[in-house]
């Protein structure tokens, strides 16, 4: 089974949605075939690369609110970060343009340590409060999950997975996707939003379900409430027979 989630470094839902999908994941007796890929998308691509202003100034702007009911949304947010685990510090938190992150990503994915890479992005921006879009910071981050720092400096100073982020980008416009998180199971299910867990592990239950259906053998013999000839024999019609119990 394959899950695609499209998702922002920057984005606390996402960080949310992603501790979720992972505890719907601890419960669900198909883990170990279930493949999680992250797709790139980008909240806000027009930030430059030098940021000007916190967070909460930039959170503000973005909705019109001021800056005491941006500081309560932060509030929010963290409050339900709780919730599943998670410890967030947006007063800290840099604003970046994430599409380098973005490439990162892909680079780390052919290197086979891509959900590693995007746990520590998260933490570095939610709760150290780290630039995800300085490339000298996003090469130490690199480093930590046990990928070469000077090749990922290599990729980050050049324009490689440019072309694979864009193409996640125009994925995500074709599903029709423009808010985060985004879950895509074996591209027929669509889950918006960071549900709770026990909406996505019946989502992923109803895909398996979906895609392996079962196979009756023998059905003609477990017939359980029939007797000699095939018709019904009341006298057991309340036993275990031929093999099943019938309610």
């Amino acid at each position: 089974m394959q899950v695609e989630v499209f998702s922002d470094v920057v984005c606390p839902w996402c960080y949310i949605g992603k501790r979720r999908l992972e505890q719907a994941l601890d419960g669900f007796a198909h883990r170990d075939d279930v493949t999680v890929t992250f797709r790139s998308f980008q909240l806000d691509p027009t930030t430059p690369k030098d940021v000007t202003g916190t967070q909460v100034e930039r959170l503000a702007e973005k909705y019109g609110v001021s800056i005491a009911q941006a500081e309560a949304m932060n509030a929010r947010v963290s409050g339900v970060a709780a919730g599943v685990g998670l410890d967030l510090h947006l007063d800290i938190a840099h604003p970046a343009n994430t599409f380098d992150a973005h490439r990162l990503l892909h680079f780390a994915a052919e290197r086979g340590t891509q959900a590693a890479l995007k746990e520590r992005l998260l933490t570095a921006y939610f709760s150290r409060g780290e630039d995800v879009g300085d490339p000298e910071s996003l090469a130490d981050l690199a480093a930590e999950v046990g990928l070469d720092r000077d090749e990922a400096r290599a990729v980050l100073a050049s324009d490689r997975y440019a072309d694979a982020v864009r193409e996640d980008l125009s994925l995500a416009r074709a599903f029709g996707i423009d808010a985060v998180p985004f879950f895509v199971i074996d591209r027929k299910y669509g889950i918006a939003g960071a549900q709770d867990v026990a909406v996505l592990r019946d989502a992923l239950e109803q895909a398996w379900a979906t895609a392996h259906p079962l196979t009756m053998v023998g059905a003609e013999n477990a017939a359980g409430a029939s007797g000699p000839g095939g018709t019904a024999d009341a006298a057991g019609a309340d036993n275990c027979t031929d093999g099943v119990c019938r309610v």
